[in-house]
C-alpha cells in the first residue's frame, strides 16, 4: 500500500508550498515526527504544527503507520516541513463559520481550564470565557477539564484567529424556549402553585415552574399591607391565581388573595340580623359611619340610626377609632353589606329603663325620675 501511495504521489506534477498532501507517519520523536508523502525525503512535523493547543508529547498524537493531511509549509531539496495544524484549521474555520450562521449546537470536550475561562480545541483553539460558561457565577473551573459542553459560537474572526464560544447562550435560550411553552399553557383564572422568589416594596414574584410571575402588595391580602415581607418569605411556596398573561412581554400578574377566604367569607353564619356586635369607628361621612365589625368587614351606620335625636354630622356623636356597639339590621353577604343601628340599643335600653321605672312609681316620691334612673346609661354604646 505504501508503494501504492508513494506511485500515486510521483505522478503529481510537483508539490509547492501550501499544497494539502497525504503521507504515513514513519517515525515519531518527542518534538516532531517523520512522514512519507512520496517525496525524495520524509516530511517533517514539528509538534508546534501538531494541534491548536499545546501538545507535551507528539506521541500524545500521533502514532506510526497514522495515516494524516499535511499541508506544505516549507519545501526545499532536502526539507520538507508539514504541518497537520493547518490544515484542521482550514476545515475548521469553514465549518465554524457555518455554525456561526446557522446557530447550531456544538458538542465538545473541555481541554483545558486557563485563566479567565475554559479553552477546547476544535481544529482551531475556542475560548469560552467565565462569564459565558455558566447562567449562574462559578467560582472555581477545576472541575471542568474533561466535560462535555454544548457551545454557540458568539464571534468569529479568521484573520486574528480568534473564536469565542458561549455555552450560556444555549442555557438561555432553553430557558426561554422553556418559558415561553410555560406561558402558553398559563390562563386566567388558573390556581397554580409557585415559589416565593424575591419582594420588593411593590410585591413579590413568584416563579411558578420556569416563569416569574408578579403579585402586586395589593394583591398579596384581603386587607392593607405595609410591606409584602409582613405577609410572605423568599421560599413559602404559595397558591396564586392567574389575574393575567402577556405572552410577548413575558408578564405573569398573580394574586394570592383571590384564593384565600375573603372576610366577608370568614364571618358567614357568624352575624345575623338582630345580634348585637361589637365594632371600631373607621370611617366618618356625611351620610353615617363605618364600622369594622370583623377584619375587613365593615358595617354602615345610618346617619338616622346613630342617635335617638336628629343630629347634622356623625360627627356630632362619634369620632374615629372609638369603640362601640351596635345592633344589626340586615346582612347581605353576597354584596358584601351590613346594616347597623346604635339607635335601636339605645332605644331599648329607655324601654327596658322605662319598664322598670313603671314598676317603681312608688319610689318617685323619694325623689328619682326616669331621667335620673336612665343616667349615663346611654354613654356604654360609645364604650
Amino acid at each position: 500500500m505504501v508503494n501504492e501511495m508513494n506511485s500515486e504521489v510521483a505522478g503529481m506534477k510537483s508539490i509547492v508550498v501550501g499544497d494539502v498532501i497525504s503521507g504515513k507517519i514513519t517515525k515519531v520523536e518527542d518534538k516532531q515526527a517523520f512522514v512519507d508523502v512520496g517525496y525524495k525525503v520524509d516530511g517533517v512535523i514539528p509538534i508546534s504544527e501538531l494541534s491548536s493547543l499545546h501538545v507535551e508529547k507528539v506521541s500524545d498524537v500521533l502514532s506510526v503507520d497514522d495515516e494524516v493531511e499535511l499541508k506544505v509549509l516549507k519545501l526545499e531539496d532536502d526539507e520538507l516541513v508539514l504541518s497537520k495544524r493547518a490544515v484542521q484549521a482550514e476545515k475548521a474555520w469553514v465549518s465554524l463559520q457555518n455554525s456561526f450562521e446557522t446557530g447550531e449546537v456544538i458538542e465538545t470536550i473541555i481541554a483545558d481550564v486557563v485563566k479567565g475561562g475554559l479553552v477546547v480545541d476544535l481544529g482551531v483553539r475556542g475560548f469560552i470565557p467565565a462569564s459565558l460558561v455558566e447562567r449562574h457565577y462559578v467560582e472555581d473551573f477545576s472541575d471542568y477539564k474533561g466535560k462535555t459542553l454544548r457551545l454557540k459560537v458568539v464571534e468569529l474572526d479568521k484573520d486574528n484567529n480568534k473564536l469565542i464560544l458561549s455555552q450560556r447562550v444555549v442555557l438561555d435560550e432553553e430557558v426561554e424556549k422553556q418559558k415561553k411553552h410555560l406561558l402558553q399553557g398559563i390562563e386566567p383564572g388558573m390556581v397554580i402553585e409557585g415559589t416565593v422568589q424575591r419582594l420588593t416594596n411593590f410585591g413579590a414574584f413568584v416563579d411558578l415552574g420556569g416563569v416569574d410571575g408578579l403579585v402586586h402588595i395589593s394583591q398579596l391580602a384581603h386587607h392593607r399591607v405595609e410591606s409584602p415581607s409582613d405577609v410572605v418569605s423568599e421560599g413559602d411556596k404559595v397558591k396564586v391565581k392567574v389575574l393575567s398573561v402577556d405572552t410577548e412581554s413575558e408578564r405573569v400578574s398573580l394574586s394570592i388573595k383571590d384564593t384565600l377566604p375573603g372576610p366577608w367569607e370568614k364571618i358567614e353564619g357568624t352575624i345575623s340580623q338582630g345580634d348585637v356586635v361589637s365594632g371600631t369607628v373607621k370611617r366618618l361621612v356625611s351620610f353615617g359611619a363605618f364600622i369594622e365589625v370583623a377584619d375587613g368587614v365593615e358595617g354602615l351606620v345610618h346617619i338616622s340610626q346613630i342617635a335617638n335625636r336628629h343630629i347634622g354630622t356623625p360627627s356630632e356623636v362619634l369620632t374615629e377609632g372609638e369603640k362601640v356597639q351596635a345592633k344589626v339590621l340586615d346582612v347581605n353577604l353576597d354584596e358584601k353589606r351590613i346594616s347597623l343601628s346604635i339607635r335601636a340599643l339605645i332605644e331599648e335600653d329607655v324601654e327596658d329603663h322605662y319598664a322598670d321605672y313603671e314598676s317603681h312609681k312608688e319610689e318617685e316620691s323619694s325623689g328619682f325620675s326616669l331621667g335620673d334612673m336612665i343616667g349615663d346609661q346611654l354613654k356604654k354604646y360609645k364604650s
